[in-house]
């Protein structure tokens, strides 16, 4: 495990991940990109050139190989200049190339995962509904079969489906046995985004702006059964995909969201303490200030080893169901707290839409949200860890 140094090809990573996100993401461009809620194609474009989509993608299929460290690392540095660039990446290496290459049929992962390493498909997830959230089980969109089992067709509606409107396709989970044993009647559609009888209604949300999020209407869309995720004979598997060794991923994931943002917080309210001078010296001169910055600084390296060692464990394929909900319940609630801890070092100047602090405090307070809550991150890992109930 990575205690003292990383490995040179993470330690590389980073630094041209910073001096990209430098060049490419400064102050001035994330405003802009904030006030119009869109990420910067161009850039990203850029981005994927430096291979970092390969990461997730297996060497036979295009990509660098699997290295699931080196893709948190990816995620924490491009965190550290806002949303922008991390929320297309994940929709691109971690919910195309992880879960394409863990569930995908040979077909899908021959046909989808070379373009996926080139970063030139991106995927949105169809999994919560208005009336469903975190009980996913439970969801009432259908599908069934047709033409002697040619064809899917898709019926309801999915909601908080981010980057609905320019993602490639969408993973819809779908009840396709309604009769059928809970659990064991779901399956998991890869819709085109474009296919006919899918229509959108955006969303409002003050977090996550590199998109908009939007609830997404199937009115007897029609898919070849080559769609189902793992193929045709993964009908009513929809569940294993969801919570197999992606789920592990996906959590190391928003925990890594989570760490790059508490960073940046970090890092603006370490530099303004350092240059707003009150009652004759800069503020970091003073004991509270000095007390609460490092007091932050502190809780990010705990944040780190959670979410590290976590990371390794999937990276090794190694059980790691307790470590990563661990991992995600601890760094986002502590990283939430950061944040808030950042923005009182910052006082007025806190809240001012000329400073990133107010935006990364709002993403910040959306990350014991998404991707599980931290009270099903507790429920979780009670369970797991054999606690009577």
């Amino acid at each position: 495990m990575y205690f003292t140094d990383e490995p040179e090809h993470i330690a590389m990573l980073r630094e041209n991940l910073r001096r990209f996100c430098r060049d490419k993401a400064p102050a001035e461009k994330r405003r802009e990109w904030r006030a119009t809620q869109r990420f910067p194609r161009e850039v990203f474009a850029e981005l994927a050139a430096l291979g970092v989509c390969g990461l997730t993608v297996p060497e036979e299929h295009g990509g660098l190989g699997q290295d699931w460290v080196a893709a948190t690392a990816v995620i924490e540095e491009l965190g550290r200049a806002g949303t922008f660039l991390f929320g297309p990446y994940i929709q691109c290496a971690f919910y195309g190339g992880g879960n394409i290459s863990e569930s995908g049929s040979e077909e899908q992962k021959a046909e989808l995962l070379p373009a996926i390493a080139r970063g030139e498909l991106f995927f949105a997830y169809g999994l919560s509904e208005p009336d469903v959230g975190g009980d996913l089980a439970s969801v009432s969109t259908r599908a069934r079969l047709e033409d002697g089992g040619d064809t899917v067709v898709i019926d309801g509606v999915k909601r908080w489906c981010t980057g609905a409107d320019w993602a490639d396709y969408i993973f819809c989970l779908a009840n396709s046995d309604p009769e059928g044993e809970r659990y064991r009647n779901l399956t998991m559609v890869l819709v085109p985004a474009d296919a006919a009888g899918i229509t959108r209604q955006p969303l409002t949300h003050q977090n996550l702006l590199y998109t908009h999020s939007y609830d997404v209407y199937f009115e007897d869309v029609r898919v070849p059964a080559s769609c189902i995720l793992g193929g045709a004979g993964a009908w009513n598997d929809g569940w294993r995909k969801l919570a197999g060794r992606s789920l592990d991923v996906e959590k190391v994931e928003v925990a890594a969201m989570a760490f790059g943002l508490a960073q940046a917080a970090v890092e603006e309210a370490w530099d303004y303490a350092g240059e707003r001078r009150q009652f004759g010296r800069p503020i970091s001169g003073h004991q509270a200030i000095r007390h609460e910055l490092v007091q932050a600084r502190t809780r990010l390296q705990a944040c780190r080893h959670m979410l590290y060692h976590a990371a390794w464990l999937v990276d090794r394929g190694r059980p790691a169901t307790v470590e990563t909900s661990m991992a995600k319940l601890f760094v986002c609630d502590v990283a939430m707290e950061i944040g808030l801890a950042c923005q009182r070092v910052m006082g007025a100047y806190g809240l001012s839409e000329e400073f990133d602090m107010a935006q990364t405090v709002r993403d910040l307070v959306g990350m014991p949200i998404v991707g599980g809550s931290s009270h099903m991150q507790l429920n979780n890992i009670a369970n797991r860890l054999g606690l009577p109930s």
